[in-house]
């Protein structure tokens, strides 16, 4: 019989017994002997799920937001065990981009292949040699990311809530370098790499980005003012290509960003520590993933 290991963000409501008997119904109707590895923070996934499938594991499922699914993803590269996920979190920016059923019923079927899934290799990326299943960046949307609160009790909306309290932050002056390119200058609010394209709430923000293409997209924001952030919304909201210095995109396998004054950043909706520069890069199909057919 295969085993499946489900690795549990445990501090996520719905993640308790409760949760762990809908896995062992849904594995065991599916075929499955069912394995649970509870993890108390998102980081922890790295090294449990890398452990899950060297030990044998013939699928590991990430139970948890973009953070857990993130650290399971880095430690099952190179294992060639596919990953399931079960979002759990409040931006599931991975689940939707693949289609991965919001509801964990419909989202264990497909993970444990019950005639609805296949396994597909994707891109993964790295910033600053963090490895991003979603979106990296830094500036403005780093900040709105430091600053949000409630997420688990109103959803996307707090990304929202944070995001208009922070449209009057000065701008910074960034240094964006393409590949081997000549580096260019862009006073921008802030400068995002995305493997997808996808902000909380399911609006894209980088619409051609996709998942296994082997490149990065990468998006400038530079609105000025009420009227600009408007038209930047309907743009986004409208999923348009439509380009102007107000919001350029750009692709490349590698993008070095340097900025003339220290700015938050962020990796997958997770802040890490602030600096003057970030590099994004891509690997090319280095991760298995079991998404709907």
């Amino acid at each position: 019989m295969p085993v499946v290991a489900f690795i549990i963000n445990g501090t996520l409501a719905g993640a308790g017994h409760r949760f762990q008997g809908l896995c062992q119904a849904a594995a065991e109707l599916a075929g499955w002997k069912p394995e649970f590895l509870v993890t108390h923070k998102s980081e922890d996934g790295t090294e449990t799920a890398r452990g899950a499938a060297l030990s044998g594991a013939d699928l590991v499922v990430a139970a948890g937001g973009d953070g857990t699914v993130r650290c399971c993803a880095e430690g099952m590269v190179g294992t060639g065990v596919p990953m399931g996920i079960v979002p759990l979190g409040t931006a599931n920016l991975l689940a939707r981009t693949l289609a991965i059923p919001a509801h964990p019923r419909a989202a264990l079927r497909c993970a444990l292949n019950a005639g609805r899934g296949a396994d597909r290799l994707v891109d993964l990326a790295l910033a600053d040699e963090i490895p991003f299943t979603a979106m990296a960046g830094m500036g403005l949307d780093a900040a709105v990311v430091a600053a949000t609160h409630l997420k688990h009790q109103i959803g996307w909306l707090a990304y929202a809530v944070s995001g208009a309290a922070h449209l009057s932050l000065p701008p910074a002056t960034f240094t964006i370098r393409l590949d081997d390119g000549e580096p260019f200058t862009r006073v921008a609010r802030c400068v995002v790499a995305g493997n997808s394209g996808l902000l909380p709430g399911g609006f894209s923000l980088l619409p051609a980005a996709r998942l296994d293409d082997g490149l990065l997209d990468v998006g400038i924001l530079a609105p000025a003012g009420p009227v600009g952030w408007a038209r930047v919304a309907a743009r986004v909201l409208a999923r348009s290509d439509y380009e102007d210095r107000q919001l350029e995109r750009f692709r490349a396998r590698r993008v070095e960003v340097t900025a003339d004054v220290p700015l938050p950043r962020e990796v997958d909706g997770e802040v890490i520590y602030a600096g003057h520069s970030l590099t994004m890069e891509v690997r090319p199909r280095a991760l298995l993933v079991r998404a709907p057919r």
